[in-house]
């Protein structure tokens, strides 16, 4: 009985080391929704503060503020208005892709010089 116990332990054990994030990394996790959020908590706490703007930043330093004037300016779907639709989307997807974060140990990257796909054998 004992000798279940302690593997049960050492099975339990490994994963609470895979599931902690390291102590060095205290930046917000991706949430998918699912369960518990785990940005709430101590480690919120910790964030929030670092967060917050001790002097907020002026309103032009969005880039697509003066592009959502222009594209108010221009024919709707000319291709001046799909160039400046375009570069709106791509600052955009550059501003989330800066706050987004994906823990690093949840993500392998593949092996070098070798060819993945999706396929399963």
């Amino acid at each position: 009985m004992v000798r279940y116990g302690f593997i049960l332990l050492t099975f339990c054990t490994t994963l609470l080391g895979c599931a902690v994030a390291p102590a060095q990394e205290r930046r917000p996790i991706a949430w998918d929704g699912l369960g518990q959020d785990p940005n709430k908590g101590a480690n919120r706490a910790h964030v929030a503060k670092r967060r917050a703007p001790t002097d907020p930043a002026p309103a032009e330093s969005d880039p697509n503020q003066e592009r959502e004037r222009m594209l108010g300016t221009l024919r709707p779907y000319s291709e001046a208005w799909w160039a400046v639709h375009d570069e709106i989307e791509a600052e955009n997807d550059r501003q989330l892709g800066t706050k987004l974060v994906i823990c690093p140990s949840c993500v392998q990257s593949p092996p070098a010089g070798e060819e993945v796909t999706g396929s399963v054998r």
